[in-house]
């Protein structure tokens, strides 16, 4: 593993220079938690799909389907990718780090800052167009994890918004931007 120099949007919990994140299947990130939050609903779901159908299904359930699906075609057929539900997400500028830090912002979530990380961890650079709503059909979850962790060309031509997932020691060399993390919703 070679190290990596990346920019990150400092969300959720502030960091500072000289900070280590470790990120690896024993220290899991933000995402994993919010998932396992979502086990019973999601567990119910697979077992009695017909009494979701007409649902309307929450954020965070949606991002659930696709974080177990995403997940498990990851161990099952890419287990050298990092998981992402403990890496790190990660820019390769400083101008993209910015631009996710606008957009995390203007949702609401606490944004603190980007700092200048060194990686020294496996790296995966996927399409965030391919992220997708998980659904109660689990066969359709799955099939779209692969087009994920596939990272083809958008079938749409679009070009991609690359995110870059990191795991391993990740070090906070540097905080290059303060970001008001009070910033509220438009």
């Amino acid at each position: 593993m070679e190290e990596n120099i990346y920019y990150h949007v400092i969300s959720d919990i502030p960091k500072k220079a000289g900070e280590h994140i470790i990120l690896d299947a024993e220290h899991p990130n933000g995402v994993y938690k919010r998932v396992f939050e979502q086990m019973g609903v999601v567990e119910d779901i697979y077992k009695n799909p017909d009494k979701y159908k007409n649902t309307e299904l929450s954020h965070a359930v949606d991002v659930a389907l696709r974080e177990l699906a995403l997940e498990k075609v990851r161990k099952e057929k890419y287990p050298h990718y990092p998981s992402r539900m403990a890496s790190l997400y990660v820019s390769k500028t400083f101008r993209e780090a910015e631009q996710w830090g606008d957009y995390f912002a203007k949702l609401g979530r606490p944004t603190y800052g980007i700092a200048r990380i060194k990686v020294n961890g496996n790296i995966y650079e996927g399409d965030a167009y391919k992220c997708f709503d998980g659904s109660i059909d689990e066969a359709e979850n799955i099939r779209r994890a692969e087009i994920y962790w596939l990272n083809g060309p958008n079938e749409d031509g679009r070009e991609p918004i690359v995110e870059i997932l990191a795991d391993g020691d990740i070090e906070v060399a540097e905080i290059v931007k303060e970001i008001n993390a009070n910033i509220t919703k438009e």
